[in-house]
């Protein structure tokens, strides 16, 4: 349900309402009891951005896309020219039965 501002225009009192838009608009003061109520026209409704902002905390750190530019030419590496150390290799074992 959307929020509406009125004014009296008999006491100046001013505050909001929340009520369905096809609600007939209220004509009523509720302070004085006079019928000098207007419904105010405003901007209508806000995106309000809490925190410390959106584009810090939405978007990758420069240090991480630095990691993960690294990690990509790391494995970018085609396996077939990659050649397995001496040392990675196992040894023969001979079986003696």
């Amino acid at each position: 349900m959307p929020t509406y501002d009125y004014v009296c225009d008999a006491c100046n009192h001013s505050f909001e309402i929340f009520h369905s838009i096809t609600e007939e608009p209220r004509k009523k003061c509720p302070e004085c009891g006079k019928m000098k109520l207007r419904r105010l026209i405003g901007p209508g409704a806000a995106i309000v951005f809490k925190g410390s902002g959106f584009y810090q905390t939405d978007y990758r750190s420069e240090s991480y896309k630095k990691g993960a530019e690294a990690a990509k030419k790391a494995d970018s590496v085609p396996k077939s020219d990659a050649k397995p150390k001496s040392s990675d290799a196992k040894p023969a074992t001979a079986s003696t039965e």
